[in-house]
């Protein structure tokens, strides 16, 4: 490192949504303010705090620095000078250079609800960064419901004039004693709430919802319940994550003690056909970009493909069990993205040749080796 040369370097949170994966992170609070999602342990034992502004502007300004001086306005020839040998701390140096070389000019604001963040502030950052960086398109971020449901509509629409684009948001389900037992910090009220606000400051919303959450005591109530909040709130996109119980959280003791039971493949995925019945006059996008989503095909602009949606489902279901057995082991084991895949019949003779090892087992060890194959992902 040359001695007049400065450590490129900023802070980077746990987790974006896989839509950004090509955006430029930019941290401007540290976890989560409710952090206490049964289902979730990303900042399990971290406390939330805001950053300062001044700290945040100075890092947006050592990139925009950086940039102008190694490419002079191309971004190019400014990845390639990132990329180079002699460019000190290297590792955060190339996810800058991978952010100009995707293209795409899109920012995402850490970590878990950047909302909490005061209003002129947030505005006042989002405007920092598209004059520091110019070739940024889009500025998105985390929010939760409830947070975003104590803004008022004037403080919203500041947000969206400063050039914040797309809010993301962990919607999960709309059925509230399910909120409750997950301990969403939310009721489907406060979604509709904090969704509609949004909505109408003219900011674009992404929901999550998690098919199989459920379980076996809700899983009506989670599909019909979550489709009738959608409906109210009519988002711009709905991104389907399927639910996988993981280590360490009040959700996997629950499955320990029997008080929660986790749904297969194919129960989840009757339970997201009756959620698609459910949703009904809205014009959202669904996305199901996701490896835990059985059916990564469930995919379209709402309402016009809504039936197109539900046939795929109901195509999968007509397949005899072996196929449908064959398709679920090769989409957990990451073969199969689409029902078409089936018809590679060598790739199909495979997998049935590894089902037939379990002939004569108990069902549950296929299952349960499934599970494990599903949990392998997180």
């Amino acid at each position: 490192m040359g001695p007049t040369q400065q450590c490129l370097s900023f802070e980077q949170g746990p987790i974006r949504p896989p839509s950004e994966a090509r955006s430029l992170l930019i941290r401007v609070t540290r976890n989560c303010p409710w952090n206490r999602c049964a289902f979730c342990r990303t900042y399990r034992g971290e406390r939330f705090s805001l950053r300062p502004l001044a700290e945040v502007k100075e890092e947006v300004r050592r990139i925009g620095e950086t940039i102008e001086r190694l490419g002079g306005g191309a971004p190019e020839a400014a990845a390639e000078g990132l990329l180079a040998r002699d460019t000190p701390c290297g590792g955060q140096a190339g996810a800058i250079a991978a952010w100009l070389l995707a293209g795409e000019g899109s920012v995402f604001l850490q970590d878990a609800d950047s909302l909490m963040v005061k209003t002129d502030e947030l505005a006042e950052l989002i405007s920092f960064i598209r004059r520091t960086l110019p070739s940024v398109g889009r500025i998105t971020t985390y929010g939760r419901a409830k947070t975003a449901a104590r803004k008022r509509p004037d403080e919203l629409k500041l947000l969206r004039e400063a050039g914040l684009t797309r809010i993301h948001m962990g919607l999960e389900t709309g059925c509230d004693p399910l909120l409750a037992f997950i301990r969403k910090g939310a009721t489907a009220a406060e979604q509709v709430a904090g969704g509609q606000k949004i909505r109408e400051a003219g900011i674009s919303l992404c929901q999550y919802v998690m098919p199989g959450l459920g379980g076996g005591r809700w899983s009506r109530e989670h599909a019909v319940e979550t489709a009738a909040v959608l409906n109210r709130i009519n988002p711009d996109h709905i991104r389907l994550r399927t639910l996988q119980v993981v280590d360490d959280t009040p959700l996997a003791d629950a499955v320990r003690t029997g008080e929660f039971l986790p749904l297969d493949d194919e129960e989840i995925l009757r339970e997201v056909r009756l959620f698609f019945e459910t949703l009904d006059g809205i014009s959202s996008a669904v996305v199901s970009d996701h490896i835990l989503n059985l059916l990564e095909e469930l995919e379209g602009q709402l309402p016009g493909d809504r039936e197109r949606i539900i046939g795929l489902i109901d195509r999968y279901f007509a397949l005899p069990g072996e196929e449908r057995m064959i398709f679920r082991l090769g989409r957990r084991m990451g073969i199969y993205r689409r029902l078409d895949d089936l018809a590679d019949a060598s790739v199909a003779r495979r997998l049935g040749e590894i089902l037939a090892g379990y002939r004569g087992r108990d069902p549950r060890e296929l299952e349960a080796d499934l599970a494990l194959l599903r949990a392998r992902y997180l």
